[in-house]
């Protein structure tokens, strides 16, 4: 299978016309036709269906929303590759990949690229936002250079450093909530409440320890991948939402955040696949970053 004909079909994807897509691309529509007729031939599946609803328009097969995902993989991982075998031994230049959920030591990041900035001003920072399945599913199909998880890690497969800020673990309500009149709030408090809390992977554990109740004992009436979705399941008056602090800015809004009593804290980690061979820029940052954190202990 060419790279080429990969292109070409992400093109089409892209454009939801073959037309169009062969207008981006330069070539000719019988041209590009017979590429991915070729290409279907090849694989031996329909990866297309032609003239959706009596348009020119093209929709892709489940086969083809498959190869879709793996086209858009293997694309990028093939022109991270030349960038970084390209690159001039002098000037420092290309990409670093970062995958991370939302938390506060996305900060973190930010300061070690401000540091570089000055001297190297043509790195730039891809950072792709999840939670840890995402993180780890990156990692591992080398899309991303570094991952920040708060889970446990495989020594095995994985390098892994912590991060010194610790996320704080608390409740977004609405401000007029019987529990916004506390300071802090206890497990007791929410037994009976309806809650919304994250799905990500580990994050069920040390709430319910927190809890001192099994999940299934909670009322839980929806689970979150990104707060802020989360934020206007709160600002709708859905239930509260178990979260860290300072993601969501409240000044201004509806809603207000409460921490945990006791104090539930989550320690986070920087994460590289073990012999990963980084590129120039990704080797600077992760120096930068270690200097930074050496000078924060």
């Amino acid at each position: 299978m060419e790279l080429r004909l990969l292109e070409y079909f992400l093109a089409v994807a892209r454009e939801q016309n073959i037309t169009a897509a062969a207008e981006t691309l330069h070539i000719s529509q019988p041209a590009l036709s017979t590429q991915l007729k070729a290409l279907e031939s090849e694989l031996g599946k329909q990866l297309l269906i032609r003239g959706v609803k009596g348009s020119r328009k093209v929709q892709l097969t489940e086969d083809g929303m498959v190869l879709r995902k793996r086209a858009e993989e293997i694309v990028s991982l093939v022109r991270r590759t030349e960038e970084e075998l390209t690159g001039s031994g002098e000037t420092v230049a290309g990409n670093v990949f970062i995958g991370t959920g939302e938390t506060e030591t996305v900060r973190l990041f930010a300061q070690v690229a401000k540091k570089l900035q000055k001297k190297y001003p043509d790195i730039r920072y891809h950072i792709s936002s999840g939670n840890a399945e995402h993180v780890l599913e990156y990692l591992d199909k080398g899309l991303i250079d570094f991952g920040l998880l708060f889970a446990e890690i495989d020594a095995q497969k994985y390098e892994a450093i912590p991060v010194p800020i610790k996320d704080t673990w608390g409740v977004l309500m609405h401000k007029d909530s019987p529990l916004a009149e506390k300071e802090v709030i206890r497990p007791e408090d929410l037994w009976d409440k309806p809650l919304i809390v994250s799905h990500q992977k580990g994050v069920d554990t040390y709430l319910t320890q927190w809890f001192q109740r099994e999940e299934s004992e909670l009322h839980i009436v929806a689970t979150y991948n990104l707060l802020f979705n989360a934020s206007l399941l709160v600002d709708e008056g859905l239930g509260y939402a178990l979260c860290y602090d300072k993601i969501i800015n409240t000044q201004g809004s509806n809603l207000c955040f409460r921490p945990c009593s006791p104090r539930l804290e989550a320690r986070g980690y920087i994460v590289w696949k073990k012999y990963q061979v980084f590129s120039k820029a990704a080797r600077l940052f992760l120096s930068c970053l270690q200097e930074m954190m050496a000078e924060g202990e």
